[in-house]
């Protein structure tokens, strides 16, 4: 059974309530294909109309919402939006139709939901302009207590610092290929240092280490989204491309210090010394 707990909350109430509907449908939907005598083609029908259409009027709701507070992650919402509704309008329901077909649809679609509301719904109404003086320091609020994690931290707020000084060069006219380098950097650390914290989080025995691994591997498949399949609208415009990528790196880096992984140093105090 899939659960929505409170690390998929992301404390807008219409969409927490929609999400976790969504989260009910599918359960409800794997508890039919489960039963027996089932037709597997009506079934399918059944199921996928059902999912379908409230992830459309979710999305609908979403979108309104975001439009309302100038969201500027709106337009990448929408993409990745359509290119759900995308697979669920081309999945095959004929004959060849097995019940392995459609517990596999069930899954990528809790995998899909759950990943996108780490990595992209958290997001939602957080991207601001900060007010601090340098919104790139690795400031005092963003430690955890422990060296090494905090070290690399630092280090990833450095490589967003690189991105933004990127964006500024004014000399630099054509970024593209520095973009597309600095994003692979990105990448390849952030996979690092994730590596890195969830076996430290295994070898103390964290309790939230399961849910830690799915914020990571969500955040992981949109840097990985973003680095393929936007390179065409980055060589078209460079400069709001990187501005809003910035916007978005360093917002969800600070959001998943502070409300994550620090949760994770106060734990091992705790912990001790108890």
């Amino acid at each position: 059974m899939f659960q929505f707990t409170d690390d998929y909350k992301t404390g807008i109430p219409q969409l927490d309530k929609e999400h976790a509907y969504l989260v009910q449908l599918l359960n409800e939907s794997t508890n039919l294909l489960n039963s027996e005598n089932t037709d597997i083609q009506e079934l399918a029908s059944y199921l996928i109309d059902r999912l379908k259409n409230y992830a459309a009027v979710h999305f609908t709701h979403e979108e309104e919402y975001m439009e309302q507070i100038n969201d500027p992650e709106l337009p990448r919402q929408k993409k990745e939006h359509a290119a759900f509704l995308s697979k669920m309008n081309n999945f095959t329901i004929d004959d060849s139709l097995k019940v392995r077909d459609l517990e596999e649809l069930l899954q990528y679609m809790a995998h899909w939901l759950f990943s996108h509301i780490l990595a992209s719904d958290m997001m939602i109404g957080k991207i601001k302009i900060t007010s601090q003086n340098d919104p790139f320091a690795f400031t005092k609020e963003y430690e955890t207590g422990i060296d090494f994690i905090d070290q690399e931290h630092k280090t990833l707020f450095s490589i967003i610092r690189e991105a933004n000084d990127l964006v500024h060069a004014e000399l630099l006219h054509d970024k593209f290929d520095k973009i597309v380098e600095i994003l692979d950097k990105l990448k390849t650390y952030t996979e690092n240092h994730f590596l890195h914290e969830e076996e430290y989080m295994e070898n103390i025995h964290y309790p939230k280490l399961e849910a830690q691994r799915t914020a990571h591997a969500a955040f992981i498949e949109k840097l990985v989204n973003i680095s393929i399949w936007d390179l065409d609208a980055i060589d078209e415009n460079q400069q709001q491309y990187l501005e809003e990528l910035i916007d978005y790196l360093l917002e969800w880096l600070s959001n998943h210090i502070l409300k994550t992984d620090r949760q994770i140093g106060l734990w091992e105090r705790n912990k001790t010394e108890g």
